[in-house]
């Protein structure tokens, strides 16, 4: 019986090249798709939503766009039992119904959550769902899905 051994040939210069681009290209591809905007908001210890740099705050998204909201909680007066001390629920503004997957509870510090902008343009709010202080019932915020 004879034996067959496999010999491996080494790999010209272009061919070594041809690879390494491919795999680039793929790993570059990949990190372009992954990558998130950045949304901060800060929940404030006087229950209030914040956004840097605005009086009144609301944030416009874009429909279906992909993003990371990065959360600053900060101690409010009172505390849920699991240490969560603000929430983050995202309600369409014409029946208050809420949106899948945009609920979130905050405890100290910072946090982040990614999520997919609900598809459908319009009109959202952003509610604190952990009773807070007793300013809890203010504690929201316009967002703006554009198309």
């Amino acid at each position: 019986m004879s034996k067959r051994f496999l010999v491996s040939r080494p790999m010209l210069p272009c061919q070594s090249l041809l690879v390494l681009f491919a795999f680039c290209s793929c790993a570059w591809g990949q990190s372009a798709q992954t990558e998130r905007r950045v949304v901060e908001i800060l929940a404030d210890h006087d229950s209030r939503f914040r956004v840097e740099g605005q009086k009144q705050s609301v944030i416009k998204l874009k429909a279906g766009e992909k993003i990371t909201l990065r959360i600053t909680a900060k101690k409010a007066k009172n505390v849920n039992r699991d240490g969560a001390i603000h929430g983050f629920t995202l309600l369409r503004a014409k029946d208050r119904s809420p949106v899948p997957e945009w609920d979130f509870e905050l405890k100290p510090g910072v946090q982040e959550f990614d999520v997919t902008v609900p598809s459908e343009p319009g009109d959202y709010i952003a509610v604190c769902t952990v009773v807070c202080s007793e300013e809890h019932e203010g504690m929201n915020m316009k967002v703006v899905v554009l198309p």
